[in-house]
């Protein structure tokens, strides 16, 4: 009796010992199974977020500025983006910002998104906020009055102003005391080059760009070169603004200043044609010709008359004319006359007056042929 009892005690143990590890088993393998599965899901969420964040789309508003207004939540950011189509996965970019970038700020601005362009680029845009822009470009050789029209014609401000408005905001020349304690204007000083403004830009934070960029260009190693050639900086600037409208070969700038110089160090009148144009606009009498009046007039920008430098800058000056202005060849020359057979704007200079009576009268003889 005991046997049988010890028997089945003993298939009962077995019994049981057998179902437990059975169970353990299967717990183990759902676990294991739950696992994998866990982790399968969570590499295609991480696939399918991260290829849907990254991928560029194409859309129809590349040219079209999209405003993000002030004071916009996160999500209605968004829903301005996926309506206008910028953004094409707007569940897996909420999920991002929910549970990635919590803190992401998303500025208000005028946007341009280009082609294509995921999620993840548009996000990285809005992180910086951007107004609308448009360029400005101020032409090499210009002066304050050609440069005073365009501003008030691309940038007119709120309220508008005029160009007589913005001319006088050009007599601010305690933004270049440091650099020119003597100017009475800011001609010379105003860089032409290509700038992008905000619309809204008004013209006086226009003209402190200008002038800003104009001393990020000037190299403080100019200021010695300066010296060693006896010129002040704002000789410089003059003898700058010359070369810029007398040539635009690059190349051959030097030899205009040397010419220049050889010219102040004989007592002899510049003689440039440049300074009478100048004294027209100055007098607002210029109508894109040099008449008798603008060469004969009693005026101290009369390089004609005049020796030596005018008293200021005639236009705003490029780097290259600067660099020239500082680097001039050693040359004899004394006059120049436009070679018309290049045709590419340079000249042919002469050292003696008998040479350049005949290079002018081959160019007399071109220029009634053209006439």
């Amino acid at each position: 009796m005991f046997s049988n009892i010890e028997g089945r005690a003993t298939a009962w143990y077995s019994f049981h010992s057998t179902s437990k590890y059975n169970f353990g088993i299967k717990f183990v393998r759902r676990l294991l199974a739950l696992f994998f599965l866990t982790v399968l899901v969570t590499g295609g969420l991480a696939f399918w977020l991260y290829n849907t964040l990254h991928t560029p789309v194409t859309h129809s508003n590349a040219t079209r500025y999209i405003t993000i207004e002030q004071g916009l939540a996160s999500y209605r950011i968004l829903e301005v983006l996926e309506d206008n189509q910028v953004i094409q996965a707007p569940l897996s970019t909420k999920i991002y910002l929910r549970f990635f970038k919590k803190n992401a700020k998303l500025e208000a601005g005028d946007y341009l998104f280009p082609l294509p362009i995921s999620p993840i680029e548009v996000l990285n845009q809005l992180k910086d906020g951007k107004k609308r822009t448009k360029a400005l470009t101020i032409p090499e050789g210009w002066t304050r009055f050609e440069i005073a029209k365009r501003i008030v014609n691309q940038f007119p401000g709120g309220p508008q102003v005029t160009e007589k408005e913005v001319l006088a905001m050009m007599e601010e020349v305690s933004l270049i005391e440091d650099i020119d304690p003597t100017a009475t204007n800011l001609e010379g000083y105003l860089y032409p080059t290509t700038y992008q403004f905000e619309l809204e830009e008004h013209p006086k934070s226009i003209i402190a760009k200008m002038v800003e960029q104009f001393k990020s260009i000037w190299q403080p190693e100019w200021d010695e070169l300066a010296r060693k050639i006896g010129k002040t900086k704002r000789e410089i600037v003059i003898i700058a603004s010359l070369i810029e409208n007398e040539s635009k070969v690059d190349a051959e700038r030097v030899l205009v200043v040397s010419l220049i110089y050889n010219r102040l160090e004989r007592g002899i009148p510049l003689g440039i044609d440049a300074t009478n144009v100048y004294i027209a606009k100055l007098l607002g009498r210029w109508d894109g010709i040099i008449h008798k009046s603008d060469v004969e007039i009693d005026h101290p920008y009369n390089t004609r008359k005049v020796y030596g430098l005018p008293p200021g800058p005639i236009s705003s000056a490029s780097r290259t004319a600067i660099e020239a202005a500082l680097n001039p060849a050693q040359t004899d020359h004394l006059y120049y006359v436009l070679n018309v057979e290049a045709g590419d704007g340079s000249h042919h200079f002469y050292t003696t007056a008998a040479e350049f009576a005949k290079g002018k009268a081959a160019y007399q003889r071109w220029l009634s042929k053209q006439r």
